[in-house]
């Protein structure tokens, strides 16, 4: 009999026996996987996603006024880059958030920095596609290595993505880099002035961090992800998309979950939520709002973000969403309109949707493992739930 014949009656005898690819895909594909993508999680603590959101809300509402009034409003979009960096650390405690924050700044301007070389040097976007592929990669081995912690390496890559495509010279490398680390380290100031709001955790209740894996598995894991992220950039590319990068974005944000089940659900969140995070701000970007009005909103969306997505990643990109494409807007507001929304869907499906496949195609044995007897437990507890 093979390792993958199921025996006897037991569900949890048979689940744990499929641990070929094909099982671990009709595991993902069953109803139960959506319905654990719904479910409303506790979070670490709410206080702190609340502070981190404001304090890079506080940030943006300081910095992005006085850079469009400045002799650079062109930057704007860079700025609002570097008001990110607030969100990083939230969990960690006092001594460790201040090096983990000056680290997400070197990384977000060195991103910007990066990609803004490349196109000031002329490579061609297809060279620039791989090179954001291998950022992805590079960036994820650096956020778990230092434990950065949520929102992860995300936010880096978004940063080198905003930085491909034409640029008119080495000023222009210069200006977009120093907007990012000035609005940065502006960042860093308010997320120190403000530290004695964060809770802290304690002995007895510390907040949940993963742990840390293997040099060679976190080795692995970011090669997965400069896979799938290139594929998920060149397919959107060769379809004709305009922004390849927020493929290779969907791509990573599923391939980066620790388990496959995580993974999936991530998949199915971040599709759902881009759908409707697009629809919301479809109107508003078709208005052709202000500079003023974008500034507004970019605020409100980044503290309630926070505050939400800790609970569920749908919900918190139901509003992720329309903030990325207001910044995208206010880096290019005659380029970027109404029509970035439904190309947001689409790269974002096609991403997620890559992303999971090859979660699945690349996953170990003990990744199937784990979630065969995911699967196991589940439907233990549904055959022996009274009633």
């Amino acid at each position: 009999m093979s390792a993958s014949e199921p025996t006897g009656n037991d569900p949890a005898a048979q689940a744990t026996l499929l641990t070929r690819r094909i099982d671990a895909a009709r595991h993902l594909l069953k109803p139960h996987q959506i319905r654990e993508s719904l479910t409303l999680a506790a979070q670490p603590s709410l206080r702190n996603s609340a502070v981190a959101g404001l304090q890079s809300a506080l940030t943006a509402a300081i910095a992005l006024p006085l850079v469009h009034l400045s002799p650079w409003p062109h930057l704007i979009g860079f700025a609002s880059l570097g008001a990110l960096v607030a969100l990083f650390g939230r969990f960690a405690a006092p001594a460790d958030r201040g090096r983990i924050l000056l680290l997400c700044a070197l990384c977000q301007s060195f991103a910007v920095l990066a990609m803004s070389t490349a196109a000031w040097l002329g490579v061609s976007f297809i060279v620039q596609l791989m090179l954001l592929a291998l950022i992805c990669g590079v960036f994820f081995f650096v956020s778990t290595a230092g434990q950065f912690g949520p929102p992860g390496a995300l936010i880096f890559v978004f940063a080198a993505g905003a930085s491909m495509g034409p640029i008119g010279g080495w000023h222009d490398v210069i200006g977009r880099t120093v907007a990012t680390a000035v609005i940065a380290a502006l960042a860093l100031g308010i997320c120190v002035l403000t530290e004695s709001f964060r809770q802290q955790a304690k002995p007895e209740a510390p907040f949940p961090a993963e742990p840390m894996r293997p040099l060679g598995h976190r080795l692995i894991a970011a090669a997965r992800m400069i896979l799938g992220a290139g594929i998920a950039a060149f397919i959107a590319h060769a379809a004709g998309a305009p922004h390849p990068a927020w493929a290779a974005m969907g791509a990573m944000a599923v391939m980066q979950g620790a388990q496959l089940h995580i993974s999936m659900n991530r998949a199915l969140q971040r599709m759902a939520g881009t759908v409707v995070g697009a629809g919301l701000v479809w109107p508003i970007l078709a208005q052709a709002p202000s500079v003023g009005t974008v500034i507004a909103l970019l605020i409100v969306l980044q503290f309630t973000t926070e505050v939400i997505i800790g609970a569920n990643y749908a919900l918190g990109q139901i509003l992720v969403t329309p903030m990325a494409l207001l910044m995208s807007y206010l880096a290019a507001p005659g380029v970027a309109g109404a029509t970035m929304a439904p190309e947001r869907v689409f790269d974002t499906v096609l991403g997620a949707g890559i992303g999971i496949v090859l979660s699945v195609l690349c996953s170990t044995l003990d990744d199937r493992n784990h979630l065969a007897r995911h699967h196991a437990a589940r439907a233990a507890r549904q055959q022996y739930r009274p009633g």
